[in-house]
């Protein structure tokens, strides 16, 4: 729960500045207008994504530190596996009922948090081009060209520095592993 909270403290420290005009925002209603293209660009955007992430986090940084652990700990692969699994049904549980949660409370609060944020700060203009964007055929395009991207920048820097940045995060996992053993070596003492 800590690690959720400091994830969602996170995004509000990024928002905190638009605290002001977001009360100023929920006081004055928004014209059907407006309320009508928010809709759909929301329908489009699906803000609550930011939220479920931040939620999400925790789980994804259980199984990396669980997976150092056991590996620090030297335990032979087929132990190493078997925790994990474990540990994944865990994780996964967790997921499962938090992720319906989160999406629920976001969707639930999107009409006096994000559509007066919008309804503020776009004209009815706007909010037309801003539509006309998520809904772009260039948009779909490029963003299904993004995971292709992605890997090819990926393999050339693998490539070009992989093996230097594994030997790197070798030596910081060894390095974190040895504080931590003696971290509770020096508390089971």
């Amino acid at each position: 729960m800590h690690a959720f909270r400091r994830s969602l403290h996170a995004l509000a420290i990024a928002t905190l500045l638009g605290t002001a005009s977001l009360a100023h925002a929920q006081a004055t209603p928004v014209d059907a207008d407006k309320q009508k293209l928010i809709d759909q660009i929301l329908t489009l955007w699906h803000p609550e994504n930011t939220v479920v992430m931040a939620a999400q986090r925790p789980a994804t940084e259980a199984m990396e530190k669980s997976k150092i652990a056991l590996q620090q700990a030297r335990l032979p692969q087929a132990k190493q596996d078997a925790a994990m699994k474990d540990i994944t049904v865990d994780v996964q549980k967790y997921v499962d009922t938090a992720t319906p949660l989160v999406t629920s409370s976001a969707k639930k609060n999107m009409q006096t948090t994000v559509v007066p944020l919008l309804a503020q700060n776009f004209s009815v203009d706007e909010l037309k081009q801003l539509l006309a964007l998520l809904q772009s055929p260039v948009k779909a395009k490029f963003e299904k060209l993004i995971p292709q991207a992605d890997q090819a920048i990926g393999r050339k820097v693998q490539d070009e520095v992989g093996p230097e940045i594994n030997k790197n995060i070798q030596t910081m996992t060894q390095a974190v592993g040895t504080k931590l053993r003696i971290a509770v070596t020096a508390a089971s003492n």
